[in-house]
């Protein structure tokens, strides 16, 4: 290990001396398309500068929206696209490299002003979703942000723990928004709904992995949605991902390889033909934890069995009449093997030994293709797979005589049919109206002893046995109508149809936002959300009650969402937000007349019985204070605080396990362009957490004892409280520019200052007493990637 080590230092020491030898400054090209944000037709004749450049570097767009700027210094640009008519747009913080083309997709908003009237400030691009419906309880995904931050590790989950609102752990990337449960949230891929995207998934926890399978790679920028998100999302109670996957480069061939204590990874693009418009993009990524566990060792080396790969990629197929082809496509493969020790005479624990192989795949074929200049239809059909199978073996104290004690299978299969038209009636309304259908296929055999790990003396029990079919059927409908300049209005509603077993919902969702003055902004937006469980859920049985399946009348789950925001741009580099709201949850899965909600749910399986009984309300308030990279300084504070509780079946009202009721974050980062022609870059990019402990069950002590087993006291469901989690992160990387060659090594490091999370209790054989089980993870990728 320590040799692999020094291996990738020595070639990071001789490529900076190399670099020390050029001479010619490089530089790099930037070219994009500019569309029409409410429409999506090309714009012609638009004006692309970017800005602080002396002379100023600029374009015009041609007939089918190109632009391409003359070649700039390596460094970091703000692009801003004027346009008679439009508002004037500036896409901050664009990173310009000589191994790569930058490649620009700008959307502009048609203007309500007259010609006599002045745009008094451009629209920047953070500072809104890119979804145009979304007036409210969104943000923008940035792929650059994911890899510069602190603590983002190139995993938009992580990344998005730095916004306000959102808390996460360090033992994996689930996350909680505003209080709800990680299996809330929604991932979407290219407009379709696609299972947890994330290596490992489930395992740790409901609604979360170990790292996504996205790479910064292939990545284009995306939305996140904290709330009353709009009618177009459905099967969702907290919050989205509605991720996308940029097109490759049409003009040249462009290649990027990895090295790291994480594994290997490579990706290429480029065209099919040159001259051609058509495009192709792909990245695969081996990974491993055994290198990251030998440097760390502790906690870290337990999970050193990990291995895992994932694939992605995207084909884009322009033609001239027929519209836009897309061929698009992710997967996944995780092995985790834990054996015991061959001597288990100091091993204190219950010795077990588990097998599990995960799988995740998600393919699609999309097409879009304009009607006219105002309309368009965008539809795709896809199909996405998920496979969990876990296999556990209870051992003797001479590791003999293994008992099976878990032998989980779960698969689903979903194809998917999405489509929606989009028609821009003027520059003052919009609307989007379109359906989705889901064919779900699925089996699930599930054999578990009751009270697992620990089996005294029982046998696996089969808790589901299903396979068969079935259909979720959404369709929606939304409007945005500009009143004037100061006003904008959006109104939806989502139908959606389990036909499982025949339950259906149907939501309003409505927004407002009102453009005070020139740099303050109020929104409001509402809604009524729901989703249905994991299909597995649904097939419960339970040994006094036979066959018969005691989940399978459940209803969606369901929740009224409230945001009211302000918006204070206080200069054009600083921007302040805050975001009050208020959550109503309601038709909750809970236990008959008991504590438990799904809202507190973390075992990737369910062996209960559930009503739709259940309650749970959140409100709070979100703070954001950014300042976006000027002069190679950045930073953002975000703070938040607030209250969850639930309702169980036991009409009792009790604080949720991520009712954490404070978080905050300080994150920020300097550039400096060093080397003879300022063009090498050296990044520090720091991340500091505060957050609340998390609420849990505590165990009756005498009734653990009695039974060698975690007995959760069910009188005090709820009642104790996790430490304050103070947890930091830092990434530090060089960036070397070669004519047509980039160079960049760093360290990515999670949880440095080596934060403990409480896992659970468990059984010490040795010593006869109970153990909490705590767990510090502190993953760190050195790694050298080179550009070509």
């Amino acid at each position: 290990m320590q040799k692999q080590i020094w291996i990738l230092w020595i070639i990071t020491i001789v490529v900076v001396g190399l670099s020390a030898k050029v001479v010619a400054q490089p530089s790099g090209n930037l070219r994009g398309v500019v569309t029409d944000a409410a429409s999506g037709q090309v714009l012609s004749y638009v004006t692309v500068v970017a800005l602080d450049t002396s002379p100023v570097v600029g374009a015009i767009t041609d007939e089918q929206g190109i632009f391409s700027l003359p070649p700039l210094p390596v460094g970091r640009y703000n692009i801003q696209a004027s346009f008679v008519g439009y508002e004037p747009t500036t896409i901050r913080e664009v990173m310009i490299s000589s191994a790569k083309e930058t490649v620009l997709e700008i959307s502009m908003k048609e203007s309500l002003l007259t010609l006599d009237e002045v745009v008094v400030r451009p629209k920047t691009n953070k500072e809104a979703p890119l979804n145009p419906m979304a007036l409210a309880g969104g943000r923008m995904l940035s792929v650059e942000e994911a890899s510069r931050y602190a603590g983002g590790f190139d995993d938009p989950a992580r990344l998005v723990t730095s916004f306000a609102g959102v808390a996460g752990d360090v033992t994996s990337n689930s996350i909680a928004i505003r209080g709800n449960s990680p299996q809330f949230l929604q991932w979407k891929l290219e407009g379709v709904e696609i299972p947890n995207p994330s290596h490992y998934p489930e395992i740790g926890g409901v609604g979360g992995g170990i790292l996504t399978a996205f790479s910064a790679q292939v990545l284009g920028n995306s939305d996140f949605f904290a709330g009353a998100f709009p009618a177009e999302y459905n099967n969702a109670l907290s919050g989205v991902f509605d991720m996308m996957l940029r097109n490759g480069n049409n003009r040249q061939y462009e290649h990027t390889a990895q090295v790291g204590t994480l594994g290997v990874e490579f990706a290429s693009e480029g065209p099919f033909k040159k001259g051609e418009q058509a495009s192709y993009l792909f990245n695969y990524r081996y990974s491993s934890m055994a290198l990251a566990g030998d440097m760390i060792g502790g906690d870290l080396k337990s999970v050193s069995g990990m291995r895992y790969q994932d694939l992605s990629f995207k084909i884009n197929l322009p033609t001239r009449k027929a519209g836009v082809f897309s061929l698009w496509g992710i997967a996944t493969y995780d092995s985790y093997v834990n054996y015991l020790p061959d001597d288990l005479s100091n091993y204190d624990y219950i010795p077990i030994e588990t097998i599990a192989r995960q799988h995740m795949g998600a393919a699609g074929l999309g097409h879009k293709i304009f009607f006219g200049e105002n309309i368009y239809l965008k539809s795709t059909l896809a199909a996405t797979y998920a496979e969990n199978h876990t296999l556990t073996d209870l051992y003797d104290a001479n590791r003999r005589n293994p008992q099976r004690i878990q032998d989980m299978l779960d698969e689903n299969t979903h194809l998917i049919f999405h489509s929606y038209l989009n028609t821009k009636f003027n520059a003052r309304h919009t609307n989007r109206t379109g359906i989705t259908l889901t064919g779900m296929l699925y089996e699930d055999d599930y054999n578990i002893v009751p009270n697992y790990p620990y089996a005294n003396g029982e046998w696996m029990q089969n808790f589901a046995d299903a396979n068969g079919n079935s259909l979720l059927a959404s369709a929606f409908s939304q409007s945005s109508y500009q009143f004037n300049k100061h006003f904008t209005a959006q109104y939806g509603v989502n139908l959606q149809y389990f036909g499982l077993n025949r339950h259906w919902t149907f939501e309003n969702r409505a927004s407002i936002r009102w453009q005070a003055v020139a740099r303050h902004a109020f929104a409001l937006a509402v809604g009524s959300h729901s989703r249905h469980e994991r299909l597995d859920y649904y097939f419960v049985t339970e040994p006094e009650t036979g066959n018969r399946l005691v989940n399978k009348n459940l209803d969606f789950a369901k929740a009224y969402h409230t945001v009211l925001s302000y918006d204070w741009n206080v200069s054009d580099n600083i921007h302040f937000r805050i975001e009050p709201y208020f959550q109503y949850l309601y038709d909750v899965p809970v236990t008959p007349d008991g504590g438990f909600s799904i809202i507190n749910q973390t075992d990737f399986y369910m062996t209960k019985q559930l009503v739709n009984d259940g309650k749970g309300r959140n409100f709070g308030m979100d703070f954001t204070f950014e300042r976006y990279l000027k002069d190679g300084v950045y930073y953002m504070l975000t703070a938040s605080v607030f209250d969850s509780k639930y309702c169980g079946g036991d009409g009792i009202w009790r604080n949720t396990r991520y009712n954490r009721h404070f978080l905050g974050n300080a994150l920020g980062g300097k550039e400096w362009m060093l080397g003879q022609n300022k063009q090498n870059v050296l990044g520090v990019n720091l991340r500091m957490s505060l957050m609340g402990g998390g609420y849990y069950t505590p165990i009756d002590e005498a009734a653990s004892l009695a039974d060698k087993r975690p007995v959760e006291d069910e009188t005090r469901m709820m009642d104790s409280r996790n430490p304050v989690d103070f947890i930091t992160h830092i990434t530090v990387n060089f960036k070397i520019n070669k004519p047509e060659l980039g160079h960049e090594f760093g360290i990515k490091m999670l949880n440095v200052t080596g934060s403990k999370y409480f896992y659970n209790y468990d059984y010490n054989y040795r010593t006869g007493q109970m153990e909490k089980t705590t767990a510090s993870v502190s993953i760190p990728n050195v790694y050298y990637k080179v550009s070509f």
